[in-house]
């Protein structure tokens, strides 16, 4: 008799008590149509400040449900880590907690990971009741993106996927302590599989992903996977300097001539633009310096504070 497979949930948390019990309700409905596997379920409470960790704990009391308890905020990448990190199943699935990911395309990942395929991760389609500018900067968010690093991810691609074991063993060496795990899936190779899907609304609560957030993962997601940046500003470098170089005749005219170089308020601006170019290229600079200097402390990524999940 062949051993029953078992599936890993693993479900970042950051104050999301009011969906917590509902994602862990429709997983379990989920898996009663699905007897040929085993699950188990883990809440990554990422430093919640409301009474999720109770609610957890709460369901933990069933033998499916575990949590990991984090000593305080470390940030919806690194939870999703931490999860797979602990998790035990032949495959590791990550979805969010907000029920925007349904539990109802669970099967399908499972379908497709049982025909070969090694990564199972999700598109999400267009979602045409979010508003305009957020359309719009979702797009400019890939957009840019891809042509910033070297890997190519599709609009809409999301942190919901399935994993085999041996992709999790690999992704387990990884420590990096600002990881990008879209990227790094992708950039791992295996074979892959996409599964386009409708997102659900949000079923409680206020998203955690604010405009200054996604800007920050975007930042992550060029600087962690390709140094194209760097090559950029010093093209840019060689630009300005060829430019400048045609004002040279201009002002030997107007020494010659006996004219003054005129043109004070542009000579401001000129200055002001370059000031504000070489803020902008030490900044990028600095970013990559800034993160060097933090994987070369080798603190640990994430601290658990407690769990159940035992050894």
């Amino acid at each position: 008799m062949n051993k029953k497979k078992t599936i890993s949930i693993v479900i970042p948390a950051y104050n999301e008590a009011e969906n917590i019990p509902v994602i862990a309700q429709r997983i379990q409905e989920v898996f009663q149509s699905l007897p040929g596997y085993d699950y188990e379920i883990i809440f990554v409470a990422d430093g919640c400040t409301d009474n999720s960790l109770e609610i957890i704990k709460g369901l933990g009391k069933e033998a499916s449900v575990f949590y990991l308890e984090f000593s305080r905020n470390f940030g919806h990448q690194l939870a999703i880590k931490a999860g797979l990190d602990y998790a035990k199943g032949d495959g590791i699935i990550s979805m969010d907690c907000d029920l925007q990911h349904p539990p109802e395309l669970i099967p399908q990942l499972i379908g497709k990971w049982e025909e070969g395929y090694e990564v199972v991760y999700t598109i999400r389609k267009e979602d045409k009741l979010l508003p305009y500018e957020k359309r719009i900067t979702s797009k400019l968010y890939y957009r840019v993106l891809n042509k910033l690093s070297s890997v190519e991810l599709e609009a809409g691609s999301a942190d919901f996927r399935l994993l085999d074991r041996k992709v999790v063993n690999v992704l387990k060496r990884f420590e990096e302590n600002e990881p990008f795990l879209r990227g790094l899936v992708k950039w791992l190779g295996f074979s892959q599989y996409a599964i386009c899907y409708e997102p659900a609304q949000r079923f409680a609560g206020k998203t955690k992903y604010s405009i200054k957030i996604m800007m920050r993962l975007a930042l992550q997601g060029v600087t962690s996977f390709s140094i194209k940046p760097l090559y950029m500003m010093v093209y840019l470098g060689f630009l300005f300097s060829s430019l400048s170089v045609l004002y040279i005749p201009y002002v030997i005219y107007a020494i010659c001539s006996g004219h003054g170089v005129s043109g004070w308020a542009s000579l401001i601006m000129t200055v002001v633009f370059f000031g504000g170019l070489q803020l902008i290229i030490l900044g990028i600079i600095g970013v990559y310096i800034g993160k060097m200097f933090m994987q070369t402390k080798t603190r640990p990524n994430y601290i658990v504070r407690s769990t159940n999940i035992k050894d």
